[in-house]
């Protein structure tokens, strides 16, 4: 009995019921409308009523439900009262022909359905009330004239057919609503060409977060080494060389705001907080990158053609990020060994070698840990360039070719 009488303690129930009664009360105005221009309709009774009562207001409800807004407002009815799987559905305006024609379809199914339920959900529940108090109240006839009592049962079968009516009205209600929540995800959800945008834009926002990974990585990191370093420097001739400490411990608070700078930039990106200017440091700033490096009490010998910063933007936002990158490696790998730097353009490509000793412990001492080559190779791939890194003797090698006429 409690299976029996689950879905009318169910709230899930009421919701689709109360979804249905929707659709019911908006199909009204389009019966109204057809009603008005019945005499309008050639053709006997039959036919008119036929046009009137279904034609008419399936082709009216079919072309409103093609308005884009339709299939957000039916989305977000359906998600939030249907449930079940329904309840998946993230509401958007039709965005295609496709989902404008399944739009128009579901606001007609919806709609008469609707209807269907609502009618019957006010005819029977007097009829049943009437049904069943038939053995216990003498009602006018007009009330139970169709009604046969003749016989020792005639009367006392009204109750049960009274009970059975909103019996099968809870059913009516219970399948209609189960399969409303069952289609809606095919009527109201993404399309095929909805559903390769939004893998798209997801490839998209991605990259864009791992685009941010690299430059956290290579700013961050190279900041930190090169602090490091640098606070020990200082430490170690505190009391012998005081102008120098006060210069690493200068390097360091300009390292550390550089640092936090970008920092806040991107935490700002990832809140999608656009209002502050994005730092893009090019091959113009080199220079702070070169001399932060120097300070860390490295040996740089680097050589920058000039010509270097006339390259397209794209090509010397990533090659600064490549040069960072390359020099953060050697301090937090091989330690204060001299390190060599030349970066020229040649033709239409930008080249560019770093090299440096091999640490201690040989060709793989630290250089297979961390993001750094992978960060260097992704910036390389993206612009089509060329890239080799590894031992070379007893130097660690890294050269960067990049294309100058492929990017805009």
């Amino acid at each position: 009995m409690s299976g029996v009488l689950r879905p009318l303690i169910e709230r899930t129930t009421w919701r689709r019921w109360s979804h249905l009664v929707v659709g019911g009360a908006l199909l009204m105005p389009y019966w109204f409308l057809g009603m008005g221009l019945a005499p309008f309709v050639p053709g006997d009774g039959a036919v008119a009523g036929v046009l009137v009562l279904l034609v008419f207001p399936a082709a009216a409800t079919f072309v409103t439900g093609l308005v884009p807004t339709v299939r957000l407002l039916e989305s977000s009815l359906a998600k939030e009262l249907l449930r079940g799987p329904a309840a998946e559905l993230v509401p958007g305006s039709a965005g295609n022909r496709e989902s404008r024609m399944r739009a128009g379809a579901w606001f007609t199914l919806h709609l008469f359905a609707g209807v269907v339920v609502s009618g019957l959900s006010l005819a029977v529940p007097p009829v049943a009330f009437v049904l069943v108090m038939a053995p216990l109240v003498d009602w006018d006839e007009r009330f139970l004239g169709a009604w046969d009592r003749s016989g020792a049962w005639g009367e006392w079968a009204a109750p049960p057919a009274g009970i059975a009516a909103v019996a099968v009205l809870l059913a009516l209600t219970v399948a209609s609503g189960a399969l409303l929540a069952r289609l809606a995800p095919r009527f109201l959800g993404p399309t095929a060409a909805e559903r390769l945008a939004e893998m798209e834009a997801r490839a998209v926002r991605l990259a864009e977060r791992n685009r941010l990974a690299r430059e956290l990585h290579d700013s961050v990191g190279h900041a930190l080494s090169v602090v490091t370093l640098q606070a020990g420097a200082a430490g170690r001739v505190l009391d012998t060389d005081p102008a120098f400490a006060r210069e690493a411990l200068g390097a360091i608070e300009e390292s550390a705001r550089a640092a936090l700078e970008d920092l806040d930039h991107v935490l700002g990106l990832l809140r999608e907080d656009r209002s502050r200017p994005a730092p893009q440091p090019t091959l113009k700033d080199l220079g702070r990158v070169l001399e932060q490096t120097r300070l860390a009490g490295v040996s740089l010998d680097a050589r920058v053609d000039p010509q270097v910063e006339q390259v397209p933007a794209a090509v010397s936002r990533e090659a600064y990020r490549i040069v960072q990158e390359g020099l953060t490696n050697a301090l937090r790998h091989a330690g204060k060994v001299p390190v060599r730097l030349r970066l020229g353009v040649d033709g239409d490509r930008l080249e560019m070698e770093m090299s440096n000793p091999l640490g201690a412990g040989g060709a793989g001492a630290g250089h297979g840990g961390g993001r750094g080559l992978g960060g260097i190779r992704e910036r390389v791939t993206v612009l089509r360039g060329e890239m080799t890194a590894g031992p070379d003797g007893d130097r660690w090698r890294v050269r960067v070719s990049l294309p100058l006429t492929t990017v805009q």
